[in-house]
């Protein structure tokens, strides 16, 4: 179960002032959060503390993280926005 406290906090996190990023994230924190298990939440709060360019290159596709936890949370993202 999560506090709403924490989502709350993420959810202002997840704000990050680029319309890019916003779309994609806030969504995210609101409506899948809460559904991840622990390793999940843990990656999606290490995304938040990238800073927002290399975020902006990975979300668009021109990059993506050498982390592999990154790049599993970055995918799971994307997969909830693009069509397959």
């Amino acid at each position: 179960m999560v506090e709403q406290s924490e989502l709350n906090r993420l959810f202002w996190h997840s704000r990050r002032g680029m319309l890019e990023l916003d779309v994609l994230l806030v969504p995210f924190v609101q409506e899948v959060y809460a559904q991840l298990d622990d390793e999940d939440r843990a990656r999606y709060r290490k995304l938040l503390s990238c800073e927002d360019q290399d975020m902006f290159g990975w979300f668009m596709e021109r990059s993506e993280p050498e982390d592999e936890d990154l790049r599993r949370i970055v995918r799971m993202i994307l997969d909830r926005v693009q069509p397959h």
